[in-house]
């Protein structure tokens, strides 16, 4: 087996809707209200690790289901773009969002058999994920390489999830450093 890197490359992978509802359930933001790019980076570099890349993946309501929170989502998610963030998106039908984990699992299982990094740094609870972090072990192993899948979350004492992702190493974000990266722009529709 390889030895671990001194410079860890890191691609973070966040699912949206978790980092928001897990920040809402920790520290009671009513809206995501994070600044992904500046959150990533700070966990990143607490954990001493060389970030590379960030991919952000989200469903997105219709206009006509709600249209303020496809407002906010597609206005949060360009500025997003223009910081060099890869969204993703889909659209969310009768308040289920369809494919986003799959396509997550996709894209960490497609990036490490590529050699794209050697950390996947996932912002996710999502016990579905719990099999990624399996396949990734096995392909560390075929691969002869150093390999790790790390799951970050917002964590307080009075959050009901503690758990990151079964299999994965755990990274729990305190509010001091969610505070420290808040995003202050207003994506709310205009008022008419």
């Amino acid at each position: 087996m390889r030895l671990e890197p001194v410079n860890k490359r890191t691609v973070a992978f966040v699912d949206g809707q978790n980092l928001f509802h897990a920040a809402k359930e920790a520290f009671g933001y009513p809206w995501p209200n994070f600044d992904l790019f500046r959150l990533v980076s700070d966990v990143c570099i607490q954990e001493k690790l060389s970030l590379v890349a960030v991919r952000f993946y989200t469903g997105v309501p219709e206009p006509t289901e709600s249209p303020f929170w496809s407002h906010f989502w597609a206005a949060k998610t360009a500025v997003m773009g223009r910081q060099g963030v890869h969204v993703y998106t889909r659209p969310v039908r009768r308040g289920r969002e369809k494919g986003i984990d799959v396509r997550l699992a996709i894209d960490i299982i497609r990036m490490a058999h590529r050699g794209e990094y050697d950390v996947a740094l996932v912002f996710s609870q999502d016990q579905d994920l719990s099999e990624v972090a399996d396949e990734i072990r096995l392909l560390s192993l075929e691969q002869d390489r150093w390999l790790r899948i790390v799951s970050a979350f917002p964590w307080s004492a009075t959050a009901p999830n503690h758990r990151g992702i079964n299999g994965t190493d755990w990274v729990r974000i305190d509010r001091a450093t969610y505070d420290r990266n808040l995003d202050t722009r207003d994506y709310r529709p205009p008022r008419k």
